[in-house]
This record gives C-alpha cells, sequence and structure tokens, in this order.
C-alpha cells in the first residue's frame, strides 16, 4: 500500500484580513508576561503551558504579516521527494547530498528506501542560509573596497 505523503497531511492556518489586526497586536505581547487559559467543553478552564504560548505566539506574528503556517512535528520523517518540496530543490539533487551525507537519513529495514527527518532537514535549511549570508556580506565588502572577485 502507497505511503501517503505526510506535507499533504500536515494542517495549513491562513488568517483572514479582518483578523490580521487583532493578531499583530497579540505578537506584539510579551510571552513572559501572558496567560493563554482554554475553556473546554465542560466549561473548566485551562491554562495553557508556556510552550504552547510560544507556539501561539510565533503563529500570530507570522499569520499577521499575512504568512500562513504550517503545523507539523520536527521529528517526522520524510522522504527525499518530500524533503526536495520542502527545501525547493530536485529530488537528484537532495539524493546527491543524502548520499553525501550532507543531510543525515536513515535506510528503511530490508530496503533501499530512505527517510530524513524534518529536524535535519531545517537544520541544513539554517546552514545554507549562514553560508549564503556569508557569501553576500563577502561580495558586498569586496564591492565596497573596489576589489575584483
Amino acid at each position: 500500500m502507497p505511503r501517503t505523503s505526510v506535507l499533504a497531511r500536515v494542517t495549513q492556518v491562513a488568517a483572514e484580513e479582518g483578523d490580521r489586526a487583532l493578531l499583530a497586536h497579540v505578537s506584539e505581547s510579551s510571552v513572559a508576561s501572558s496567560e493563554l487559559v482554554l475553556r473546554v467543553a465542560d466549561g473548566e478552564d485551562v491554562v495553557l503551558p508556556e510552550a504552547l504560548l510560544r507556539l501561539v505566539f510565533a503563529a500570530a506574528h507570522d499569520l499577521a504579516k499575512g504568512e500562513a503556517i504550517l503545523a507539523i512535528p520536527v521529528e517526522t520523517w520524510l522522504t527525499p521527494n518530500e524533503t526536495a518540496r520542502l527545501l525547493g530543490l530536485s529530488r537528484p539533487f537532495v539524493a546527491r547530498l543524502l548520499d553525501e551525507g550532507e543531510i543525515p537519513a536513515r535506510r528503511l529495514p530490508d530496503s533501499n528506501h530512505r527517510q530524513v527527518r524534518l529536524s535535519d532537514v531545517l537544520e541544513f535549511q539554517a546552514r545554507r542560509e549562514r553560508r549564503a549570508e556569508g557569501n553576500r556580506r563577502i561580495m558586498e565588502l569586496a564591492e565596497e573596497a573596489n576589489l575584483p572577485y
């Protein structure tokens, strides 16, 4: 039986235009001085933990800017194809990154198929962005000093 794509099952949330001002107000508040209370079905009020409060504030920040968010656990296992889609790269290029160990992967038992942890994909992307920023900064400095590059 074929596996359903993990990315097809994630929850995507986008804010309505009318909610963006409220979300901006929430995201400008301090997590440390805030409390989030959820009234459950039986009428009981439950104070949500700080970890969930931080998630709500982070989501409010992005939603206020008009950006949609995805809710997916970072310990989710992805296929190389899903990894490629998430990074905006080709599947063969991602396969090469996996072969070279740039992105850690595990092989499924008795199979040549591989899986990649989302947290490893996010770490790879962060390294890639830092490297690109460093290269941009070097280029800027070279231009400012009128050096050939």
